[in-house]
């Protein structure tokens, strides 16, 4: 490693790059690894992979100290202080978090990818470093136990292989995949390079006609080129099989050759004379010069039928492209603290994306599947209606898209257009496809049909993000309209309680933030409004004895028997006034209401922040309603639950509701691919409070993500 570091590195960054192994293997002095070398051997070998890389002298200095926070007793501040923060830093992100206490090896797991990826948004050298940890560690994997062997074989072909495709290090990618699958399935590892050996003088004679052909013609155009040849790696060879169920002799573009040639001009001159040697493929075209791939990849892809009738992939690119194919984000090292220009920024946007979503999840698994099937994706490239270059998953659709380019523009969405006609939101896009997507401000946000029809974690994610808000805001009207009963109760004018300070007070022994919060909390259950109440009147006694009545009139009201549902309304100001409750948002008594006069049907009740409300355009039509003082009675209300699916599961739901004694009218339940359950059930409840405690109860069952009320419960 002196020697390669010496052709890069001025003595000054050599002389850190030296001090920075002196400290570690002081550090390390006395610890072995499993294979029974010395411990220095690790972080050596790891900075070794870096300088092929020619990585700068800060990467190399944090590369051989990765592991001396977390195996000696070397703190971070040590480190800070004898090679800077910068260094500091980079050891910090690639730091597992190894003296807490996890639940479960997938918590511990995801907790360290998520430091690592907020760590890699600001420096992105620290997951270069990372990858390099784990390719020696493969490396040297012989010396573990098989079951500890299988696990990191599986973590790497699912997250680190997928990280140097995204950043573009297909260096390292290769040999990441490669070895992750000769460790987890040896045997057909072993079969596989056994019977590709079997015809590898067959293949590289073929190349080697190839390369001969190729280079003479080139060098008669007076094209500068290097022309090589490679079989392509074992692991994409076995992915191909198994994901089209084939064998290898049906297997055709084993072989690949690239062409390396000086300019741009070149590449497209190069695919000239390429195409008028061999007979090109149709529909097997890639022009990722003019399209390039986010992570900087750039290069012309053809495959064409060769000399002996059989396809093989041909790569034309500059030798610039070349070293970022070869390298990716590592080809930018030179750029001050691990941050490139404005257009390699842009390339690393799918890193925000992916940083913006996995915030909102807050279970384990549901992070680990969503980020699988975020990373190792295959991909289609569509533009926005300027020109700009969105990648997705295959199997996108124009939701996908929307939410991609901002969260309001998803949740307006109304419909979209591509290649200028209207498509259904369920279009799946295809590369090359022109986007716009309509949205209007009347929009009433997203639907829950939505995700079924999205493919990203990050659009599902926002659209549960909206129902988890909406729900909260109704939680925060219902809880202000339990504590508004309680005050009135004690015959105290709020807003003297408010003037005088006192939900202040209230709020910092109660320990809230703000009475939204306390709002909430009153809905869900965390803490009763006549709890609260008597805190209030506490703090009155204590501050202001004087707003209190001189009498207390504490007479309770009597509990009215009603017939229907809608005999349980008040509507001010009037008698004997025709009620109707609303059908499409099934309010029952504890609910904040307000009502709405018909033409020849009375009022109609609507619960605050039913949809259909923003609908209704006459304000002087809205009138105000309240529930009676005590109501007996049934109300139709209807939920949706979601969770995880299992043997069980929706008799769980059931038995929840019926132990409350609820009559349920109507139960479906289905599962989608994704092993999500859906539950819509439809019953008669008493009250509010009932309700609460039914949907707390569904909560604790096993597996439940989440349990919403819907608008529309009908008789």
């Amino acid at each position: 490693m002196t020697d390669k570091i010496g052709s890069y590195l001025n003595d000054q960054e050599k002389e850190l790059v030296e001090k920075a192994y002196a400290f570690a293997a002081a550090a390390h002095s006395g610890q072995y690894r499993a294979s029974g070398e010395e411990f220095i051997e690790h972080p050596l070998a790891v900075a070794a992979i870096l300088s092929e890389l020619e990585g700068d002298a800060q990467t190399l200095a944090a590369a051989l100290l990765h592991d001396v926070v977390e195996d000696t007793s070397v703190k971070l501040e040590d480190i800070s202080s004898e090679f800077g923060p910068e260094v500091a830093r980079l050891v910090d992100g690639v730091t597992k978090l190894s003296r807490i206490q996890f639940h479960s090896r997938v918590e511990e797991q995801v907790s360290n990818l998520r430091k690592m990826f907020l760590a890699m948004a600001d420096d992105w050298r620290v997951v270069v470093i990372r990858l390099a940890d784990r390719l020696h560690n493969l490396r040297t994997l012989d010396a573990l136990p098989r079951e500890k062997q299988k696990q990191i074989a599986e973590e790497t072909l699912e997250i680190y292989a997928p990280l140097a495709h995204r950043l573009g290090i297909w260096r390292f990618k290769w040999e990441l995949e490669d070895l992750g699958f000769r460790y987890l399935h040896p045997e057909e590892y072993r079969a596989l390079e056994q019977e590709i050996a079997a015809k590898q003088s067959e293949r590289e004679a073929e190349a080697a006609m190839i390369i001969e052909q190729l280079h003479t013609k080139l060098e008669e155009a007076g094209i500068h080129a290097d022309v090589q040849g490679r079989t392509k790696n074992l692991y994409s060879i076995y992915r191909k099989m198994k994901t089209q169920g084939r064998q290898l002799n049906e297997i055709y573009d084993l072989l690949a050759v690239r062409a390396i040639v000086d300019t741009v001009t070149d590449c497209y001159e190069t695919l000239g004379i390429v195409h008028t040697l061999w007979k090109p493929m149709p529909g097997r075209f890639k022009d990722y010069i003019a399209m390039p791939k986010p992570n900087g990849y750039q290069s012309l892809h053809t495959t064409v039928l060769g000399p002996f009738g059989q396809p093989f992939e041909i790569q034309i690119r500059t030798r610039e492209m070349d070293r970022t194919a070869e390298y990716g984000s590592a080809a930018h090292w030179r750029y001050k603290e691990g941050r490139a220009d404005e257009s390699f920024d842009q390339k690393m946007a799918w890193l925000r994306q992916l940083l913006d979503w996995q915030r909102e999840m807050t279970d384990a698994g549901e992070f680990m599947e969503a980020l699988k099937i975020d990373l190792f994706q295959d991909e289609v490239f569509v533009f926005t209606p300027k020109g700009d270059v969105i990648d997705l998953p295959v199997g996108s659709t124009p939701l996908d898209f929307a939410y991609r380019i901002h969260t309001d523009i998803g949740h307006h969405c109304t419909g979209a257009k591509v290649n200028g006609k209207l498509v259904p939101l369920s279009y799946k896009l295809q590369t090359g496809d022109i986007v716009e997507i309509m949205t209007s401000r009347h929009s009433t946000g997203p639907s829950r049909d939505w995700l079924d029809i999205v493919k990203t974690s990050q659009a599902r994610s926002k659209i549960r993000s909206f129902f988890k808000k909406q729900v909260r805001e109704e939680d925060v009207a219902r809880g202000k309209a339990s504590l508004e009963k309680e005050i009135q109760k004690l015959g105290v004018k709020w807003a003297d309680i408010d003037e005088a300070g006192i939900f202040d007070k209230v709020l910092e022994r109660l320990r809230y933030s703000d009475m939204q919060s306390l709002y909430a909390a009153i809905s869900y259950g965390g803490i009763s409004p006549v709890h609260v109440a008597g805190k209030v009147k506490d703090e009155i006694m204590r501050t202001q004895p004087s707003l209190m009545p001189q009498k207390e009139e504490l007479q309770k009201p009597p509990t009215k028997q009603v017939k229907s549902p809608e005999e349980g309304v008040i509507v001010k100001g009037m008698s004997d006034f025709l009620v109707r409750l609303a059908k499409c948002c099934s309010p029952v008594p504890g609910d904040p209401i307000i009502g709405y006069i018909t033409r020849g049907r009375g009022v109609t009740v609507h619960r605050i922040g039913c949809p259909t409300i923003q609908t209704l355009k006459d304000e002087e039509r809205f009138i105000e309603v309240s529930w009676e003082a005590e109501v007996i009675g049934s109300y139709p209300v209807e939920i949706l639950v979601e969770g995880y699916d299992r043997p069980g599961l929706f008799a769980d739901v059931m038995a929840a509701i019926a132990n409350v004694g609820s009559n349920i009218s109507k139960a479906t339940a289905e599962a989608d691919s994704d092993g999500i359950a859906r539950i819509s059930a439809k019953f008669d409840i008493h009250d509010l409070d009932e309700l609460k405690k039914l949907v707390a109860d569904i909560r604790r069952i096993k597996g439940i993500i989440s349990v919403d009320r819907a608008f529309g419960a009908r008789r």
